[in-house]
């Protein structure tokens, strides 16, 4: 057999193989930002109710926060539970924030949490809200001790 059309072969072989390797990782890679939150929070007796997770962000021209929201019974009313300043270095980071609703509005039980990944990019004379990254979470609030 020709030396040619062998190397020819072997050179589509390898380019086909080097592709298919370089293409399988950004088919399973992670996002590049998220924000989580996790399964349990915990409400005190005095009704306030924090919340923890991850978030992972990169970059950003003005300050980035984590805040939350959770809401119980009534879909249509959330209450915020507070904001947690993020840094944007693409390692992924804990939070946590801690707030109060109204008096006797969220109880211990079943919750749905939104947690939003925002920044506040200046823009001549305004500060514009840009959002990062925002899930929705079902928890449950547990009675802190």
């Amino acid at each position: 057999m020709p030396l040619r059309p062998l190397l020819g072969a072997a050179s589509c072989a390898a380019l086909l193989l080097l592709g298919a390797a370089t293409a399988a990782p950004s088919a399973v890679a992670a996002p590049a930002e998220y924000v989580t939150v996790d399964a349990k929070g915990r409400i005190a007796a005095d009704g306030t109710v924090t919340l923890t997770g991850t978030y992972r962000c990169v970059g950003g021209t003005g300050p980035v926060f984590v805040s939350s929201s959770v809401n119980q019974n009534t879909p249509d009313v959330n209450y915020g539970i507070g904001g947690t300043a993020a840094v944007c270095d693409g390692a992924e980071h804990r939070w946590e924030n801690s707030g109060k609703a109204p008096k006797d509005a969220l109880k211990a039980g079943a919750a749905k949490v939104e947690a939003t990944l925002m920044e506040l990019r200046g823009s001549g004379i305004l500060v514009i809200p840009v959002p990062h990254a925002v899930s929705h979470h079902d928890v449950t609030l547990a009675a802190a001790a």
